[in-house]
């Protein structure tokens, strides 16, 4: 029975703290629940008033907005109106200029018609006079022929008679002197006979080309050298001026450009970044540049190389760096440093056979293209640039009058000249109308550049897709983008009125913004 009460007690017991606990736990969950509402209300307090300070914040700047594009606006609208007046006091004064022409017109045509009834009238006192002469020339010959007893007819005949014999005299004084200096010339007319026997001796034959290939060794590598959305292309053209296409030829590029510099260092700035695999447009900028340092290093050594080949001394360095940028050109159908040896070669050689000066005729025939090559790009004919940079370098006269009548645009003074001219038509061989067209396309490209480079804030400038294209580079500090727009077509007005050209010319302005800061 102890037992049994003992687990009635410990049952009861059990039941009473369960009850008694219960009772606490449902006192401690409602003061954390009353606890919760209060940190809720609070919140919901806080929220309220962020809100309304947000609102008010977003209200002040609204109305700043406004205030600001309202100023914006009137300005704007206050330059308008400034503008328009300007243009309506400008046509007034065109109008005011215009009608005081008129009247000017006005009186220059009183002034001319008076004029024209002062000349009929001179005109009809000057008939008088003329008949009034005849009638005295005819009375003074019946005169005269009365005195001489001879008509005017006898007279005439007995005049040229006389002058008749004194000519044949003085001609055959003429010949007998022409016959003494021909004997005293003859070795050196008959040095001229053979020259000018030698220039008709050139064959014709031409070729031309303004495109390089680039191989690749799979067409993967075209999608890195496009870029994402074209950048690392478009880095490419604009650091090398030329244009690349990049469509269904398997395995190859197309660079296109009519400079053949250009084209070269594009071709191997490619070959740099494909090799090295990181391609983007700071790589390419950067490769770009070093590229064009080490075509300048190569262009003075094959210059160097060409001179010490041909045994030629005492060059200016500059005339030397001007030898090897032909490398980089053709010359109808020949490579513009291969033909300027040969035409080289061949002058030393006639002139030996011929008793003339060997080291001249040598140095004429290198230098007789060197205008083709110049950097800078006049209105003049590449032999009369060639002249003057000879000129400029001290060369002898006779080398200069070489380089600048080889095409016959000056007249040929040392003896050196038509050699030169004969050796550069056996070694190139131009035909007349294919180099007039090549010629003419070239300087149209390159008028198209000049053009767009006339204008301010232009930094660079490239005619691509053979002159269809025409991309200019701006300077984004000087340039906005209203004026970029506007730049466009006063280019595009500038081509349509000065140019003739075939299609039509698409102007790109690029203009690019750069921020650039170091750490250091």
């Amino acid at each position: 029975m102890t037992i049994v009460y003992i687990i009635i007690a410990l049952v009861v017991g059990l039941v009473a703290g369960v009850l008694i606990g219960r009772s606490l736990l449902q006192k401690v969950f409602a003061k954390q629940e009353e606890d919760a509402r209060e940190k809720a209300k609070l919140i919901l307090r806080e929220a309220e008033i962020n809100a309304e300070n947000i609102k008010k914040e977003r209200m002040l700047e609204s109305k700043e907005k406004f205030l600001r594009l309202k100023a914006e606006f009137e300005e704007d609208s206050n330059k308008k109106k400034n503008l328009i007046i300007q243009n309506e006091q400008k046509v007034k004064q065109r109008e005011q200029a215009v009608a005081k022409q008129i009247e000017d017109h006005k009186k220059k045509e009183k002034e001319v018609e008076t004029l024209r009834e002062t000349l009929n009238t001179q005109l009809e006192g000057l008939k008088k006079r003329q008949e009034q002469v005849e009638k005295e020339h005819q009375s003074i010959v019946s005169q005269l022929e009365k005195i001489a007893g001879l008509t005017a007819s006898e007279a005439r005949e007995q005049m040229v008679e006389a002058l008749k014999n004194e000519a044949q005299i003085q001609a055959s004084s003429y010949i007998k002197d022409t016959v003494a200096n021909a004997k005293l010339t003859a070795a050196k007319d008959a040095k001229k006979v053979v020259l000018e026997t030698i220039q008709r001796t050139a064959s014709e034959h031409a070729i031309e080309n303004c495109v390089s290939i680039f191989n690749i060794e799979s067409d993967d590598v075209k999608g890195k050298i496009i870029g994402r959305e074209g950048r690392n292309i478009r880095a490419l053209e604009a650091a090398t001026g030329v244009e690349i296409i990049v469509d269904d030829t398997p395995e190859a590029i197309i660079i296109s450009g009519f400079d053949p510099v250009r084209r070269e260092i594009a071709r191997l700035a490619l070959h740099r970044l494909v090799a090295d695999g990181r391609i983007h447009p700071a790589r390419i900028e950067e490769v770009v540049a070093k590229t064009k340092k080490s075509i300048e290093e190569e262009i003075v050594e094959i210059g160097e190389r060409t001179v010490i080949d041909l045994g030629i001394h005492g060059l200016h360095p500059e005339l030397i760096k001007m030898v090897g940028r032909m490398r980089f050109r053709s010359s109808y159908g020949q490579n513009l440093l291969q033909h300027s040896r040969e035409v080289a070669n061949l002058c030393a050689t006639m002139a030996a056979e011929l008793g003339l000066n060997v080291k001249h005729a040598k140095r004429a025939g290198l230098l007789h293209d060197i205008g083709k090559v110049t950097t800078e790009e006049p209105e003049l004919p590449h032999a009369i640039i060639g002249m003057e940079l000879a000129k400029k370098y001290k060369e002898h006269p006779d080398v200069v009058n070489a380089i600048g009548a080889h095409h016959d645009e000056i007249e040929m003074t040392a003896m050196v000249s038509p050699l030169v001219q004969a050796c550069d038509a056996i070694s190139g061989s131009r035909p007349g109308a294919r180099r007039e067209i090549m010629e003419s396309y070239i300087k149209r490209l390159k008028e198209l550049e000049e053009t767009a480079l006339s204008f301010e804030g232009v930094n660079q400038c490239y005619a691509i897709q053979a002159g269809r294209e025409l991309r200019v580079m701006v300077d984004a500090d000087n340039v906005t983008d209203e004026r970029a727009t506007q730049l466009s077509f006063d280019i595009s007005q500038k081509i349509e009125k000065e140019m003739q050209y075939p299609g039509q010319i698409k102007i790109t302005v690029i203009r690019e913004m750069r921020s650039v800061a170091y750490a250091k």
